[in-house]
């Protein structure tokens, strides 16, 4: 009975051995401190424990040994722990505990080195950061770096980042060897644009003399780091590059005219060169010392709507200008001259105008010039007549304007189609407010009256047209009574023609034109027939429409055609014998 029980009692024993557990308040000892390890088994005393690092009995002379419930130990070195109980006599071990890993800070910090050394940085840049340690040569560090921003983990010393905007935040690194951490180096904090970045160019001032110059200004959104090229009318400048220079100078002089552009780039190093985009174009003038003198011509204070009126832009000395003008209208002419053929109001305001040449050469702006267009016209102080009185006139006929008003001083101008402005005493003369034409100085033009107190009359257009084979009428056509006959005037040539019309009806027969007869408005049944003295030949023109009458209307039409007919050929007859003239 006694053999089985002690057998029994080592089955028992074996398949019960217990498991030893470490636990521990924080696994980091700080510089210069220590942690506490507590060994327990199972909840169960009078265990004594032995403690082990790195699988060694430590310490190595076992002399850390102690009993619960105390069942601690403080160390202050960092490595793998774990711990064992055994109790009794013959001493029954418990199974070896879990391994705890212990960490001891050392009084090292890193510096955290961001290379370039920029704050801000675009995608598609490329940087690198570099964690260092000052050490007295020790076993090499391993690194840990926080954020991990979803990159791979790295371990070592540098981290090289290509831009995008999930790299934007706080970075921090530290080393660890021998179950020693450093602390935390100080964080560098990477701000990532999305967008490429664009230069920006300025210059104070943007004119210069001749013979100066100007200091141009290159930056890139407020950003650092960056070497400048430059451009003038789009090709380097200069061509060697020589004027490459770096922030936070980014600046040049120049003193050549022209449109300049500045370019950032960046990085290199044996990798690419990050480029910003080209800045906008600034012109740089020179300052031509000739200022234009802006006349407006006729110089009226005042002018109405449909007035014509032209600017002028005279420049003494130098030839070549092209012109700029200021103006209401974006339309505005590269010529020394801007017309107004019809004045509106919306083309009020102030005008100027300056030159430009070669080489970006630039005048002054010119004097100011302001016109002010008005819909409502004054009653003018005098009135001018035209004799004679008809819509067209010929070179060479002779031709007189009278001006009448209160003021008995009325002089006689005149602004032609080919812009001269001038008085009657050149062209004409002026006899009291009458001024005569003289025949070879007559010109189409706009020509009124104006007093020495600055008074004016109404304009007159006035067409001069030179004598062609055209028919031109001195009176206008009247409404025909019935049977009647007219005889119009007509020129041609200097010669009087005699034409006479005859008309049946009280309509009116519209304007004869080129020795054709229009007849659109006659809504009758008529037969006109015309002499022509020229011609010398009788035509008959027909023009039907229905006419309610009773009596077929060529019954009384023939005859009384006939009458008038003969009735005027001998009033003809009867006047050129007075005229010594032969009809046929």
């Amino acid at each position: 009975i006694v053999r089985i029980y002690v057998l029994f009692s080592i089955s028992n024993s074996t398949a019960d051995k217990p498991t030893a557990t470490l636990t521990v308040m924080g696994r980091l000892i700080p510089a210069g401190g220590s942690v506490t390890l507590t060994c327990s088994v199972n909840g169960s005393t009078g265990w004594k424990f032995d403690w082990f690092r790195y699988g060694q009995q430590y310490p190595a002379d076992g002399s850390s040994g102690n009993t619960e419930p105390d069942g601690t130990i403080r160390v202050s070195e960092g490595g793998e722990y774990s711990c064992r109980g055994g109790r009794g006599d013959p001493v029954s071990e418990s199974e070896t505990s879990n391994k705890v890993t212990i960490w001891r800070t050392v009084s090292r910090k890193p510096s955290l080195i961001l290379e370039p050394n920029w704050s801000q940085i675009y995608k598609g840049e490329k940087v690198t950061l570099t964690c260092e340690i000052q050490d007295d040569g020790g076993t090499q560090w391993t690194y840990e770096w926080i954020p991990t921003n979803g990159r791979p983990i790295t371990s070592s010393e540098h981290k090289t980042i290509t831009a995008t905007e999930l790299d934007s935040g706080e970075y921090s690194c530290r080393g660890i060897r021998d179950y020693k951490l450093t602390e935390w180096s100080d964080s560098v904090t990477l701000t990532v644009k999305h967008y490429k970045p664009r230069a920006t160019l300025s210059s104070e001032p943007k004119y210069m003399p001749a013979g100066g110059s100007v200091t141009l200004t290159c930056s890139v959104d407020g950003s650092t780091g960056w070497k400048f090229d430059w451009f003038r009318n789009g090709q380097q400048y200069p061509a060697d590059g020589s004027s490459r220079n770096t922030e936070p100078d980014g600046t040049i002089r120049v003193s050549e005219g022209g449109k300049y552009s500045c370019r950032g780039g960046r990085g290199g190093r044996g990798g690419p060169v990050y480029y910003s985009g080209n800045s906008s174009e600034v012109t740089i003038q020179i300052t031509d010392p000739n200022k234009p003198s802006l006349v407006l011509q006729p110089n009226w204070s005042q002018i109405y709507r449909g007035e014509k009126v032209t600017l002028r832009c005279e420049i003494q000395g130098g030839t070549q200008w092209t012109y700029e003008w200021r103006t209401t209208n974006r339309n505005s002419p590269s010529s020394s001259e801007y017309k107004i053929n019809s004045a509106t109001e919306s083309l009020s305001g102030e005008y100027s105008c300056r030159g430009k040449r070669e080489g970006f050469s630039w005048t002054p702006w010119s004097n100011v010039v302001n016109i002010a267009v008005s819909n409502v016209y004054p009653r003018p102080a005098a009135s001018l007549s035209v004799n004679p009185d008809r819509v067209q006139h010929f070179y060479y006929d002779p031709l007189s304007l009278s001006c009448e008003g209160n003021s008995t001083e009325w002089r006689v101008k005149r602004f032609t189609e080919r812009g001269y402005l001038s008085y009657c005493s050149i062209w004409g003369t002026m006899t009291g407010s009458t001024c005569t034409i003289k025949s070879h100085w007559f010109d189409s033009g706009v020509y009124w009256c104006e007093s020495g107190s600055g008074e004016f009359s109404n304009a007159v257009n006035i067409t001069a047209q030179r004598i062609g084979n055209s028919i031109v009428f001195v009176n206008m056509f009247r409404p025909f009574t019935k049977f009647s006959i007219e005889i119009f005037l007509a020129l041609h040539k200097k010669q009087i023609i005699k034409t006479i019309l005859f008309d049946h009806s009280d309509h009116t027969v519209t304007m004869l034109k080129k020795n054709k007869m229009n007849t659109e408005d006659v809504f009758v049944a008529d037969i006109c027939q015309y002499f022509s003295l020229k011609s010398l030949f009788l035509q008959t023109v027909a023009i039907t429409s229905p006419v309610s009458s009773s009596v077929p209307v060529m019954f009384i039409i023939g005859p009384v055609v006939g009458i008038l007919l003969i009735i005027l050929l001998l009033l003809l007859w009867r006047c050129n014998q007075s005229k010594g003239d032969t009809f046929f």
